[in-house]
């Protein structure tokens, strides 16, 4: 049988590697800036253009390389962090796979421009594809220069499967983010085709969150600082208040590294236990120091997942450190267990034995009866209690007014019942002639909302002009995706200017939500538009319109009028599909006549 198995060519060999390192424009911007940091850079730039498929460019001012480094650099296997098999259990570095560069190269076209202190000249190296171009001397400045152009050009179909600009350039800012909130000794700055995005000086770890994720959070965070024998958990964690319906400001950092934990996520999560929502998130900022040979940083190529030694005790460790920090801060329930608290009794025989307090109440009420006076319920008057009930000529017919002059914005439609109650703030319940029509507000209204913004984002609202316009304050993600979704907010009738490089002014609003806070609805909209990316993929018109009906909507514990059941029952049913809610969640149930005979077994 003749040999079948040969050994991979190098440029093979590197693309495959690629495909491990160099998933998307954001892989490559992580190696660089992580590259740079470790050769002690002060200052960082990233610049990029076109989402980082025309060009990732990092400048840094660190130590540079020698002529001979910087061309093993782009070798395979080739590292200065590692020299021995031990050095593995002693990593406190971010590269060292040695395979980084090497990959990059493989798919771009690469020019790196390096000088070291000590040197008159630096060097310049050029790579395409893999294959070595060019070495020679040139002018630059001390540090280091990565220019990484039209990625995957010799491999067409990898390209293929990159996204547009925008969400590439989104994945780019949350790697960059997570490098400069590790090292905010680190000045840094992110350009993206030509517009400053972030411009970052060395500071604080409280500043340099607030300059990342906004300055609106800056004070509803709360300190955690633990220091053990063998682990220092330090950081900040979001007020209970702050949390929200959406991942996106959960950072967990060991020995300054990002890693992705869902087992230390569930610590935190479960330190806010009684205190957030369930479904909602809380933000976390928090850097975990461990001695290095407890971990292992080798286990997954993009260096996200790490093992730990006792991964039991960093849980108990990290949930009580977070618990801790939101009980001295009162937003915990919290012992303390340094003072003894004696609750003395004084009980005398003499002194009257309290009496159990006694409730007032009339026997013949019926919460059905809408008549001021209550019928006692005897043998001989018990159906008048249902009366209205069974009489057919009782039915009333609600005939829905026009779209501008009610709240819920539908065609005109007539639906008949009888009566109609609200149960826990939460369920309208509808009787017909058939039974009962037992209704989720919140998802009814939802739905209204919904078909009412499908249908306008063809025909553009009217805006309602802000009598004081508002200023608005979003993180550089926020800024682009509004920037994104700024022609379809226009058609459905907000008005919105940027205001500076983050902040924008809202001018105006629709119409129909001009009595709502619009600072509060802008926010709510970008988190769900953001929620709904994370749960299905949509087109950019069908999430705007679901992610604004969700943030508009009737919430539970809204207590209605009788008359706003009435229209919004009436309105639900004038929709095209108002079994369900745009979330395809069940809108409404129906109890006829039938299932309550046998409820009662009367059948």
């Amino acid at each position: 049988m003749a040999d079948i198995i040969n050994l991979l060519p190098e440029n093979i060999a590197n693309q495959i590697a690629a495909g491990e390192v160099v998933q998307r424009p954001s892989s490559v911007v992580k190696e660089l800036l992580e590259n740079a940091v470790d050769a002690g850079a002060t200052q960082i730039s990233l610049l990029v253009k076109e989402g980082g498929k025309a060009l990732i460019q990092v400048i840094d001012n660190g130590k540079g390389m020698s002529e001979t480094d910087a061309r093993m650099c782009f070798e395979r296997h080739a590292t200065s962090k590692i020299k021995t098999a031990d050095d593995l259990f002693a990593i406190s570095t971010k590269g060292f796979r040695g395979e980084a560069l090497a990959a990059i190269s493989s798919v771009a076209q690469v020019e790196l421009k390096t000088k070291t202190a000590e040197a008159l000249t630096g060097t310049l190296v050029i790579i395409e594809g893999g294959n070595f171009i060019s070495q020679e001397p040139c002018q630059c400045a001390n540090g280091t220069s990565f220019s990484i152009k039209n990625l995957f050009f010799n491999v067409p179909a990898r390209r293929n499967f990159l996204k547009d600009d925008t969400i590439e350039l989104r994945h780019i800012i949350d790697e960059f983010e997570r490098v400069a909130m590790a090292h905010t000794d680190v000045g840094f700055k992110l350009i993206s085709n030509t517009n400053e995005v972030y411009n970052l000086p060395p500071t604080n770890l409280l500043l340099r969150v607030a300059g990342l994720a906004g300055n609106t959070l800056k004070d509803k965070l709360v300190a955690v600082n633990e220091q053990t024998p063998n682990i220092s958990i330090n950081g900040y964690v979001g007020t209970p208040a702050s949390s929200k319906k959406k991942r996106g400001l959960q950072y967990f950092f060991v020995n300054n590294r990002f890693i992705k934990s869902g087992y230390l996520d569930h610590a935190v999560k479960s330190a806010y236990f009684q205190l957030i929502p369930e479904g909602e998130y809380p933000a976390y900022f928090l850097f975990i120091t461990v001695p290095p040979n407890v971990i292992d940083v080798n286990i997954h190529p993009t260096k996200t997942e790490i093992k730990f030694e006792d991964e039991k005790t960093v849980y108990a460790i990290l949930k009580t450190s977070v618990k801790r920090a939101l009980g001295k801060n009162n937003l915990a329930p919290s012992i303390d267990f340094d003072q003894e608290q004696i609750v003395e009794f004084n009980y005398s025989k003499n002194q009257e034995v309290p009496q159990a307090p006694k409730i007032q109440y009339n026997p013949s009420y019926n919460p059905f009866n809408d008549k001021k006076e209550s019928k006692s319920a005897t043998n001989t008057n018990w159906k008048s209690l249902y009366e209205d009930y069974v009489k057919p000529e009782n039915q009333h017919t609600y005939t829905a007014p026009q779209p501008e002059e009610n709240l819920f914005h539908t065609q005109k439609t007539e639906v008949s019942f009888d009566k109609v109650f609200q149960l826990q703030n939460k369920y309208i319940v509808a009787v017909t002639a058939e039974g009962l029509l037992l209704i989720d507000q919140q998802r009814a209204h939802e739905r209204i909302m919904y078909e009412h913004y499908k249908k306008s984002a063809q025909h553009p609202i009217h805006s309602q002009q802000e009598l004081f316009p508002q200023t608005v304050e979003l993180s550089a993600a926020d800024m682009l995706l509004l920037k994104e979704l700024n022609d379809d907010l226009k058609n459905l009738g907000f008005d919105i200017v940027p205001f500076g490089k983050d902040t924008i002014v809202v001018q105006g609003v629709p119409a129909d939500l001009s009595s709502l806070n619009s600072v509060e609805v802008l926010n709510g909209l970008l988190e769900n538009y953001k929620l709904n990316n994370l749960d299905i993929k949509l087109d950019k018109g069908e999430n705007i319109c679901r992610a604004l009906a969700q943030n508009t909507c009737i919430k539970y514990g809204k207590e209605l009028q009788v008359e706003e059941m009435k229209l919004l029952v009436e309105h639900l049913f004038a929709c095209d599909e108002h079994a369900h809610s745009p979330q395809g969640k069940i809108v409404y149930t129906q109890i006829n006549q039938t299932d309550i005979d046998k409820l009662f077994k009367r059948n």
